[in-house]
């Protein structure tokens, strides 16, 4: 899987549109092969962004869990804690 794409689910506040289209975005670039489409291709490539977007949120709404909210903040500090460690 594509690194940058990063869990969306179960997160207070809930994932942005911003990030859900981030998240598309990387995975159609990562099963096209291409990080910028040429002009032919580009109407297909942002259809296939908008299609998977959609769809995206369409789960994020139907997703349950019993789980409590993860926090942004505190799952940042721990990756920028483990990434000091392993680049020290």
């Amino acid at each position: 899987m594509c690194r940058n794409i990063k869990p969306l689910f179960n997160f207070a506040p809930p994932a942005t549109d911003e990030e859900v289209h981030e998240a598309a975005l990387q995975f159609v670039r990562k099963v096209s092969g291409y990080n910028q489409p040429s002009k032919a291709n580009q109407a297909a490539f942002d259809a296939a962004v908008a299609a998977i977007s959609a769809d995206v949120h369409i789960l994020l709404a139907d997703l349950v869990t019993q789980a409590p909210p993860r926090d942004r903040d505190v799952l940042e500090a721990r990756a920028r804690a483990r990434a000091a460690e392993r680049f020290r």
